[in-house]
């Protein structure tokens, strides 16, 4: 049996430290062909692969048929695939891949670069803004980038905007003229020259084309009734424990979470760019197939958007995959934990448990310092009102600045007022270890609630509360070995 059908990391994966060599390279393409010739799943998001004979580029699991290998070139991104000439295959979709989870788990400026593109930063600032933000000029990130992934910020960027569109094209009944500028493009002509470019389609053929179930959410789907979305993640996926902790830390008025266990909703409101957003995710998971069959062995979380701005989709989508964890890859997490006599039995138990980011870095926190009883009493009393309420979701999380106003004094005025003037930064891009520092800098603010922070706000998978017995053999994933502790009751040193 081949390394890519065994649990496990492959051959590649391990070798992703090694200094470049002509031998390395080849051991790496040929574990990535044999990932495809496999249809392994398990990799898709982590590269994609194009056909020279065809110009088609294709998720690792594409049910077509497997090319020649001379044929074949790997690239780390979608963007990179693009910009080398090839189209988007329309059997596999590979656009619609939960992202990389590197991008999540690298501290790096290219990590950190990925997580602030995806947050729609190069479309809103351009990439001086990206640059401005990661502390690096631009000719320096646009080398790092496509040194790393092979396109630059602009590509990349051009790409998730061309995602964006085909998801509302074959989603919702919206004109196209107004799919392209909520897609984030800056004229109708550049739309439609990208959307030919990626998919070899006019945008009303890529409409017509749409699965069958995209054509009948259009019906239900306009900008009073939300777009429907399939937030894809990698691998098995426990909701329970995730919806468990949202249920307990809800704030009234901001969030709810409705319905029996196995068949909750969690819904909550959100402050984005252009306008604001009402969320809806459903905790139990879809299932995409067998592995092999093409779409193999990962699955969805069902998910409806209801945003006064439609330019704010692709934003609110990756605030999404960052609260549910859903870009993580649990087959290097079960695999490293898994091999813990204490946690074996825990992970076997609850494979492809995940780590629960937020939705709103400065609002978590907030929140983990006050506590839930506080932060109702802040949104009741600085919380922005919605102007047209949704049930029990009525007001927007205060702003920082409106915080630190209202309440200066104490450890929480310090901290509203170190996040308002930017003394501490906790956006998709910001650098984990200044981001801490900061948070220490907050008098009053302990370290044992920077260590949530860190987890929750800036994604860190490998974070231990202070003061604890953690074992090194957990690294890089004791944020998850501690999830997987808390939900067996296994864990007593918890806030």
């Amino acid at each position: 049996m081949s390394d890519f059908r065994q649990p496990g990391c492959p051959v590649w994966r391990r070798l992703e430290g090694v200094t470049p060599t002509a031998e390395y390279e080849k051991t790496r393409e040929d574990g990535r062909y044999e990932a495809v010739r496999s249809r392994d799943a398990r990799f898709d998001g982590a590269f994609f692969f194009a056909v020279e004979t065809t110009g088609i580029y294709c998720r690792p699991s594409c049910p077509a048929v497997t090319p020649k290998r001379h044929n074949v070139r790997f690239f780390a991104t979608a963007a990179a695939a693009q910009g080398s000439g090839f189209r988007a295959c329309r059997r596999c979709r590979p656009d619609a891949v939960p992202g990389s989870a590197d991008w999540n788990v690298r501290a790096d400026v290219v990590g950190r670069a990925m997580r602030l593109i995806g947050d729609g930063v190069v479309d809103r600032e351009g990439v001086a803004g990206l640059a401005g933000r990661l502390g690096y000029s631009a000719r320096q990130v646009q080398r790092q980038l496509t040194a790393e992934v092979g396109a630059g910020p602009v590509a990349l960027a051009r790409a998730q905007r061309a995602h964006t569109a085909r998801v509302l094209l074959q989603t919702t009944g919206l004109p196209v003229t107004e799919i392209a500028f909520a897609s984030g493009f800056a004229s109708v002509r550049q739309f439609n020259d990208t959307i030919r470019a990626v998919y070899a389609a006019t945008p009303s053929e890529l409409r017509a084309a749409a699965p069958a179930r995209d054509r009948a959410a259009r019906h239900t789907a306009t900008p009073t009734a939300g777009v429907p979305l399939r937030l894809a993640h990698r691998g098995p996926y426990q909701p329970g424990p995730v919806f468990d902790l949202l249920q307990r830390e809800a704030v009234a008025g901001v969030e709810e979470v409705g319905g029996e266990s196995g068949r909750r909703v969690y819904r909550r409101t959100l402050r984005l760019p252009y306008g604001t957003g009402i969320v809806a995710v459903q905790e139990s998971t879809g299932r995409t197939g067998r592995p092999g069959t093409g779409t193999g062995s990962g699955g969805w979380l069902e998910a409806r958007l209801h945003l006064t701005d439609l330019r704010d989709l692709t934003t609110s989508v990756q605030r999404l995959r960052r609260l549910f964890d859903l870009d993580a890859d649990p087959y290097a997490v079960d695999e490293r934990l898994g091999a813990d006599p204490r946690l074996a039995p825990l992970v076997a138990a609850r494979p492809g448990l995940r780590s629960p980011g937020t939705a709103d870095p400065d609002e978590l926190a907030v929140r983990a310092l006050v506590g839930r009883a506080e932060a109702e009493r802040l949104v009741q009393r600085c919380g922005k009102a919605l102007d047209a309420p949704c049930g029990t979701l009525t007001h927007l999380f205060p702003e920082p600045a409106v915080l630190a106003e209202a309440a200066p004094d104490g450890t929480p005025g310090a901290l509203a007022a170190a996040l308002a003037d930017g003394a501490v930064r906790l956006d998709p891009g910001a650098d984990r270890d200044d981001a801490e520092r900061a948070l220490l800098a907050v008098p009053g603010l302990d370290a044992r609630t920077v260590a949530v922070v860190r987890t929750r706000a800036l994604g860190d998978p490998d974070v231990a509360p202070p003061g604890t017995a953690v074992p090194d053999t957990w690294r890089p994933w004791r944020s998850y070995a501690l999830n997987h502790l808390r939900a067996a009751g296994d864990w007593e040193n918890d806030r």
